[in-house]
């Protein structure tokens, strides 16, 4: 088990704001046709915007035996150099006008703030990464926790819903 952990569910709001999207959606197939066909693609548009949601919080992040793991990329904590917590108006620049295109970035428009990982050797061409986080102090922390090899595991441990 790693030093934090946090999964980037979707919001409640957006469950409830595509209800309203896939009546209307699928309501306009009873201009079109009627019968089964109305229904029909009103099941498939719930069911198409139920795994976009779905897959949209299902992303992870994770600090674990000195790598950071969001989503399905991995970074070797060695070749970090700094890890700075931003606030909604610090990502909100990065994520825009002074976003680099070589970055890798994990964003959620339901997550403002997030935390910046400046790496050390830009070799292949990454200058940083931004990651969306609920708590960006706590994953700030327990990256730089695992940067200076602190200690034990299980008394670090912090765990983000």
């Amino acid at each position: 088990m790693g030093s934090y952990r946090e999964r980037l569910f979707v919001p409640v709001s957006y469950w409830l704001l595509a209800i309203p999207v896939v009546v209307l959606l699928g309501g306009e197939a009873y201009f079109i046709a009627g019968g089964i066909v109305p229904p029909l693609t009103m099941a498939v548009i719930a069911a198409v915007v139920g795994a976009f949601l779905v897959n949209w919080g299902s992303a992870t992040i994770e600090v674990t035996g000195g790598v950071l793991r969001v989503g399905r990329n991995t970074l070797a904590l060695t070749e970090a150099s700094e890890v700075i917590a931003l606030d909604e108006r610090q990502a909100a620049l990065l994520r825009g006008p002074r976003a680099d295109p070589a970055a890798h970035i994990l964003l959620r428009p339901y997550l403002k703030r997030a935390v910046y990982v400046g790496i050390a050797d830009q070799a292949d061409g990454v200058p940083y990464w931004l990651v969306a986080t609920r708590c960006p102090e706590k994953l700030a922390a327990a990256i730089e926790r695992a940067l200076a090899g602190s200690g034990d595991e299980a008394d670090d441990r912090e765990s983000v819903g």
